[in-house]
């Protein structure tokens, strides 16, 4: 799909969930032939001509000013992540193609990886910007240990999410985890159109996956900042665990994810048996390592 396209879909799926009356316009009874507001609709409640928006809904946002983005964001009622996409999608509008961002970091500086490895209590682990899963502390690793055992390098939360059966199983509010994934892929792909991992990674996902191309063709975005997660684990069992993503200003497009159990909760003591199974782990690693230089 061009940008052109992506912009027309998400200003038109936007207008169209807006009833009239959450405008604070009349509805007409039954004359109406859209779902949503009409064009003109949204011309008047963002204070510019028609014709103009009529531009703008077709794909073409080069040269629209911020004071005509946050107007167009007003009328659609667009929340804090949509007004950043519409905002996103209008730069790109005004980078030639072959003005290529480098690609999301596909590494973490050793200095990060001691970071998360110091958070000896808690899951941690770091993704850039297209879900790549770069490092992880030992709890994160156990806690993901699907996601980590995949065999494309670097594991990538989306490919599992919607090509690994296992992930139906471990996410305990599938549907939530997989429209979150998306929502944020697409805020991404916003931010970057021309990062050719990240639409080779879109594209396979819409080729092998019914369920990402329903969700792709949303067109919602959403940040994922902070939350909750319901997992279902395969060796400690049920987990309710609230999650912060920390970006990193250091290194733009990666996030440090760090995940705790609310304190008394079950799910905090089958994370301390989590830990305890990644020692056990560890010490018969090790001694196994042992062994084998004794021989």
């Amino acid at each position: 799909m061009s940008h052109s396209e992506d912009v027309r879909k998400f200003l038109t799926s936007r207008r169209a969930r807006i009833k009239p009356d959450a405008a604070g316009l009349p509805a007409y009874g039954g004359n109406r032939r859209v779902a949503g507001l009409r064009r003109e609709e949204v011309a008047m409640l963002a204070g510019m001509s028609i014709d103009y928006y009529i531009r703008l809904e077709r794909g073409n946002l080069s040269g629209a000013s911020d004071s005509v983005l946050e107007a167009l964001a007003r009328a659609l009622q667009l929340d804090d992540a949509e007004t950043a996409h519409l905002f996103d999608l209008a730069r790109a509008a005004a980078v030639a193609p072959r003005v290529r961002r480098k690609h999301s970091p596909r590494t973490v500086r050793p200095s990060v990886q001691r970071v998360i490895d110091a958070i000896t209590t808690a899951p941690a682990w770091v993704r850039n910007d297209r879900g790549d899963v770069l490092a992880a502390n030992e709890l994160g690793a156990a806690l993901y240990m699907d996601l980590m055992a995949e065999e494309t390098t670097p594991p990538n939360s989306a490919r599992f999410t919607f090509l690994n059966p296992k992930a139906r199983q471990f996410f305990a509010d599938w549907e939530r985890s997989a429209d979150d994934i998306v929502a944020v892929l697409r805020s991404t792909a916003g931010k970057n159109p021309y990062d050719k991992d990240l639409t080779d990674l879109i594209g396979e996902l819409s080729t092998r996956s019914e369920e990402f191309r329903i969700r792709w063709a949303r067109h919602d975005v959403k940040y994922h900042r902070t939350g909750r997660k319901r997992l279902h684990h395969p060796i400690v069992g049920d987990l309710d665990l609230s999650f912060e993503s920390l970006e990193l200003s250091a290194d733009p497009g990666l996030r440090i994810n760090v995940y705790t159990a609310d304190p008394g909760t079950p799910s905090e003591d089958a994370l301390k048996v989590l830990a305890s199974w990644v020692v056990t782990q560890r010490i018969s690693e090790e001694a196994s390592e042992d062994a084998t230089v004794q021989e």
